[in-house]
């Protein structure tokens, strides 16, 4: 949803749990030959049910800052 990419769909590889990923990261190769445009989108959920609020779906948003978050958040870790 949103973005360059709008209304395109493009497959993305499930992990061993059957999980998309939370980021996905598309380069986009540049006419001039220089580095490719890399597009970052993030995963939300596309709906909950209605008596539980489980998540039915997963959609890619758009992320202008294209920043790629990662690494892993332990609990004893002091942000910053």
């Amino acid at each position: 949803m949103g973005g360059p990419l709008d209304g395109r769909v493009l497959p993305v590889l499930v992990g061993l749990t059957g999980q998309p990923p939370k980021t996905y990261e598309v380069p986009v190769p540049d006419e001039g030959g220089g580095p490719p445009t890399v597009y970052v989108y993030r995963r939300v959920p596309a709906a909950t049910s209605r008596r539980l609020g489980l998540v039915r779906g997963w959609r890619y948003e758009y992320d202008p800052a294209g920043k790629a978050q990662g690494g892993l958040k332990w609990p004893w870790s002091k942000p910053g």
